[in-house]
């Protein structure tokens, strides 16, 4: 990928090789230190007056090192955030990781991950858990170490609030049993508490339902099965809309409940 000198992750690099050159000359100043005390200690005049004069150099030297350090990091961050150029940066190391990665509504999905860019502090928030560690390369790493892992959804708990749900759309909606619904309806049932609708976003209800299509489960404990019909209701307009694993984009917008023949 082709680094865009006034970007994050060219900043910090620069930034990283500069401090590593300063530590490089402490260390030396604090070893010649170290050789005064020991020619003190034991009284080697020769030694401690060379060892003194080179503590001093390697000083004057670090202390240039440190001011120029601390003056080479100019970067706004809160201007590279809140313009965007951060979510387009984050998204090309995406892709040149080969990660499937994709802008939304102001987020980022990178299945099973939501990603949200939080320009007021220059952090990001992965899944509800605020991240500052917001260099692209070790971020873009870290969605795709979570990408390997095998989700913690547990598809149980959320088809029977899935069937709760269903069952009070219907019986609002007066449809008949077994009959679709719209997913949209039983996601503002499942909302109903204030704020709940902001603490569990439409995203995260769109990924919970592609983690639930991929889990094989669809039987209800009274023994009812869920399909998730879209046809007619996606032309409606009302969708739920994820990305899967594999980068494509997967659209929700109907649910049912049904008694299986015997």
């Amino acid at each position: 990928m082709t680094e865009n000198p006034n970007a994050l992750e060219a900043a910090l690099e620069v930034t990283e090789r500069d401090a590593d050159a300063t530590l490089k000359l402490l260390a030396s100043a604090v070893r010649s230190v170290k050789r005064a005390k020991t020619a003190a200690s034991s009284g080697q005049l020769r030694e401690l007056q060379q060892a003194l004069e080179a503590t001093a150099a390697l000083a004057d030297q670090a202390a240039t090192a440190a001011r120029d350090l601390h003056e080479g990091w100019h970067f706004d961050a809160a201007t590279y955030f809140g313009s965007g150029e951060y979510t387009k940066e984050l998204l090309a190391y995406a892709a040149d990781a080969h990660l499937q990665a994709f802008e939304s509504d102001d987020l980022i999905l990178s299945y099973p991950a939501i990603v949200q860019v939080s320009a007021s502090d220059a952090s990001v928030v992965i899944d509800k858990k605020k991240v500052r560690s917001v260099r692209p390369s070790v971020l873009i790493g870290q969605l795709a170490a979570l990408q390997q892992r095998p989700p913690t959804f547990k598809p149980e708990p959320f088809i029977e609030a899935l069937g709760a749900a269903y069952d009070l759309v219907t019986g609002m909606r007066g449809l008949r049993p077994g009959a679709p619904a719209r997913l949209v309806d039983a996601y503002r049932v499942l909302t109903l508490l204030p704020g709940s609708a902001r603490d569990y976003t439409r995203q995260e209800f769109a990924r919970d339902l592609y983690l639930l299509d991929q889990s094989g489960v669809v039987d209800l404990k009274d023994g009812r099965r869920m399909s998730l019909p879209a046809s007619a209701m996606t032309r409606s307009g009302v969708v739920f809309t994820t990305v899967t694993r594999g980068g494509q984009t997967k659209v929700y917008a109907g649910i049912a409940f049904a008694e299986q023949a015997p």
